[in-house]
């Protein structure tokens, strides 16, 4: 009998399969269709792939940011909680979101009439508007979208602007990587100079499983911590990750563990936003719901990310 499973040789040599290591010791790989788009720029190595499970998908230095499989569940989970939560947000900073993905789930919001986009690297950009359609459909061309190409911090640090809400949607801070400043308390507190009163943020913050939780998400929550009056963190899992996922809200007012179930779908309808497949009431209650384990290593954690002494994963 004729063995179709592949062998590591497979995997590893062929350029057939996508293959990333979640934990130490441990690969998750998808068979490839195809590549549509491969280049190192000056900040990162982009890869857009066509795999069998998981479609069409970003990866940078190695790391998949997303897929068409299970996107939604990323963008909604990182998006709705946090603009629920503002009675009415109308301006909004996003820094990152390369894929067009998360500034489709802002705009969902029709009150919305500003996002200030800012991304480093245009080329990230311009492959993502060109082979990921169905990720940013059409936000690109959104006339409430202000897309610059430039580093967030920087960006903030000259913009005389402010945002009712801040949205983080960057890298991993890989050793080298673009985005390490932006999991630091001076970029935290950059955040917090440029918010309107009871303004909120909201980062991605990193994987949350019992191996990898102290790596990104433990420290970067206790640094939004020390600079936000209230944060509150959640956590979903994504499929093409291979890992649940956590998030961290920091807040001058809000506070989204307090809404009800009825009072977040109550919201929605009258926001006229009925095509999410990810999040609803039921589903922010759950995801702020996190586990004891999680919960006992937030409480330990100590470390405060600064600009000298940042975080930073392999």
């Amino acid at each position: 009998m004729k063995n179709d499973m592949p062998t590591n040789h497979d995997i590893f040599s062929s350029g057939r399969w996508n293959v990333e290591e979640i934990l130490p010791g441990i690969i998750q790989a998808e068979q490839k269709k195809r590549t549509l788009f491969q280049k190192t720029t000056k900040y990162q190595q982009i890869s857009i792939t066509e795999g069998e499970t998981f479609g069409r998908a970003l990866i940078l230095d190695g790391k998949t940011q997303s897929t068409e499989f299970d996107e939604f569940i990323y963008h909604e989970s990182l998006v709705h909680p946090v603009m629920v939560s503002h009675l009415q947000p109308k301006t909004i900073f996003l820094a990152g979101g390369g894929e067009g993905a998360t500034a489709r789930e802002i705009l969902r919001h029709k009150h919305v009439n500003k996002i200030v986009m800012t991304d480093i690297d245009k080329e990230v950009v311009s492959a993502c508007e060109k082979f990921l359609p169905k990720h940013h459909m059409g936000s690109f061309k959104d006339d409430r979208l202000h897309l610059v190409f430039q580093d967030s911090f920087e960006y903030l640090a000259q913009s005389p602007e402010t945002y009712d809400i801040v949205v983080v949607d960057v890298p991993d801070p890989l050793e080298g990587g673009p985005a390490v400043s932006m999991f630091t308390k001076e970029f935290y507190e950059q955040i917090v100079s440029k918010l309107n009163p009871n303004g909120m943020m909201v980062s991605q913050c990193g994987p949350t499983n019992l191996y990898s939780l102290n790596e990104c998400f433990t420290p970067a929550a206790n640094t939004i911590k020390y600079v936000f009056p209230t944060t509150f963190q959640y956590h979903v899992h994504i499929p093409s990750f291979g890992t649940t996922w956590g998030f961290v809200i920091g807040s001058l007012g809000p506070k989204p563990n307090n809404f009800s179930a009825q009072k977040i779908d109550n919201i929605l309808i009258k926001r006229e936003i009925d095509q999410l497949r990810m999040y609803d009431g039921l589903t922010h209650q759950g995801i702020f719901s996190l586990p004891k384990y999680l919960r006992k290593s937030l409480d330990l954690e100590t470390r405060i990310a600064t600009i000298q002494d940042p975080i930073s994963v392999d």
